[in-house]
């Protein structure tokens, strides 16, 4: 097996194709170890004194990053431990196994990929809130009792709110068409992305949330799914669905349906971005209104993006796909695209010198030093393509004001946590019929504003997502919207 199928490693030379390579990336620096690559290590070593010592030397020696050491069984003789490991790929993991192979007298009986361990049988359950424990709670839950509640529903639609799970259920749903940054998968292979959002909707929020993937990748299939099953829910939270389709879907659930519908890939990314340069900017003593801003990738969420820049106050925004600046000379722009298309005309470089603020949501490794370089005093750079960022923080840190990116390992992780699981927890406590552009403004507002001055810096400009009064901030701020814009009905 390979490293990523889960069970024990013979070889990690064949790592599954999905995994981003470091070696298509020669300029970029080696990638901090980290969880999602973390491998466990079982090993027999003999029982002498100083031996665990040279295992951790040679996994020092190729830069792995020790996590737990457990001692499984002890003789006389040897020891058999395991020892738990992050790497920075999988070619790092294989570097690191050889290196524990190489020490003389040590074995190495097991390699366990711990991503995959945590993975199997999948991350969510469904569990009863109540027990059935005699006929009596037979008969109220289910049949005939439960004819009565249904009655009652019939008679009044409204009671769906307070005699079913309604309430509080949001549907998670993708067609697999742009899962994380791997491209058109499927809907199999999005199913584990979407069961960890749902997970993620219930730790950070206590809603109840369901993973469902299509099997079509037609937009008025996917409307008319989602009309159909849309009765269940309090909410639809659309995932991974391919820009320019996903803003056609969108659109027209947001005008069929009267519960809340959010594509989190555009406005979570959104929300949590304008937070953060809210932040920032204090830092650095500019105004939105100013600033030259450079947004690179136009797909769901660089449009998002701006779109809810623009809203917020922001004036110069230059826009660039994978074939440059989006210039009214263009003729291959799609509607979304030409919504941004300016007179400058040429690539990210240009677009760059003198801009002030770059958002990146595109590819690895696009933004070049001299880009930084060429930016105005003070910049603030996001780099948040995921895994590996379009510039790896190393190389600029004393050229940027404020760097941020996607991923944990680094300060200022812009991530969607921060947002989705309070604006839908907001939304379902107020029974808002939709989900608006204030409501975003508001959350982006509340969650910049959990940073007290007194705590701002260039490492410091957004809360943990594990910050406690994240969720709530967002959640008061997108009812308050609510209510004043007459959508909610509790």
């Amino acid at each position: 097996m390979a490293f990523g199928d889960g069970g024990e490693i013979s070889t990690l030379s064949q790592a599954t194709l999905t995994t981003p390579r470091l070696k298509n990336f020669p300029s970029m620096v080696q990638l901090t170890p980290n969880p999602s690559f973390s491998l466990t290590i079982r090993l027999q070593l003999p029982n002498r004194a100083g031996m665990l010592a040279s295992v951790a030397s040679a996994i020092a020696s190729v830069g792995g990053n020790l996590g737990q050491i457990s001692l499984i069984e002890q003789t006389r003789q040897i020891l058999i431990r395991e020892i738990s490991i992050d790497a920075a790929s999988t070619e790092h993991a294989d570097q690191i196994v050889n290196a524990v192979k190489s020490i003389p007298e040590v074995a190495v009986l097991n390699v366990y990929d711990r991503t995959f361990n945590l993975h199997r049988s999948g991350k969510i359950t469904i569990e009863s809130k109540i027990p059935l424990k005699n006929q009596a709670d037979l008969a109220m839950a289910y049949t005939p009792g439960v004819g009565r509640i249904c009655t009652a529903i019939a008679e009044d639609i409204e009671q769906v709110y307070t005699l079913t799970i309604k309430q509080n259920t949001v549907a998670v749903i993708t067609d697999g068409s742009a899962v994380l940054g791997l491209g058109n998968l499927g809907p199999e292979a999005a199913l584990p992305v979407m069961e960890g959002k749902a997970m993620l909707f219930k730790e950070f929020a206590g809603i109840d949330a369901f993973p469902i993937c299509l099997s079509t990748q037609d937009t008025d299939a996917i409307v008319e799914t989602i009309k159909n099953i849309a009765p269940v829910f309090g909410g639809i939270n659309l995932e991974d669905i391919a820009a320019p389709r996903c803003f056609e879907i969108e659109a027209r659930l947001r005008e069929l349906l009267n519960i809340p519908v959010f594509h989190d890939d555009q406005h979570g990314t959104a929300i949590v971005s304008l937070a953060a340069l809210y932040n920032a900017l204090k830092l650095v003593g500019k105004s939105l209104a100013e600033v030259q801003i450079v947004i690179n990738g136009a797909g769901a969420a660089g449009v998002a993006i701006a779109r809810l820049f623009q809203k917020a106050g922001a004036q110069k925004i230059v826009m660039c796909d994978s074939k440059g600046i989006l210039s009214k000379s263009r003729t291959d722009l799609n509607p979304q695209k030409l919504e941004f298309a300016v007179e400058q005309s040429g690539f990210l470089g240009d677009a760059m010198k003198g801009s002030d603020v770059f958002i990146g949501v595109s590819s690895p490794g696009v933004l070049t030093p001299e880009m930084v370089r060429s930016m105005a005093k003070d910049p603030i750079v996001f780099a948040m393509a995921n895994p590996i960022p379009e510039i790896q923080p190393e190389l600029v840190s004393k050229e940027v004001a404020v760097m941020a990116t996607g991923r944990s390992d680094y300060p200022n992780q812009i991530n969607n946590v921060l947002a989705f699981p309070g604006i839908f927890r907001g939304a379902l406590d107020c029974r808002a019929s939709s989900i608006t552009v204030s409501m975003y403004l508001e959350a982006a507002s509340a969650i910049a504003s959990l940073i007290k001055p007194s705590d701002l810096s260039a490492e410091h400009i957004i809360p943990s997502v594990f910050d406690e009064r994240v969720v709530g901030a967002v959640a008061g701020a997108v009812q308050k919207a609510a209510r004043q814009e007459g959508i909610a009905s509790n």
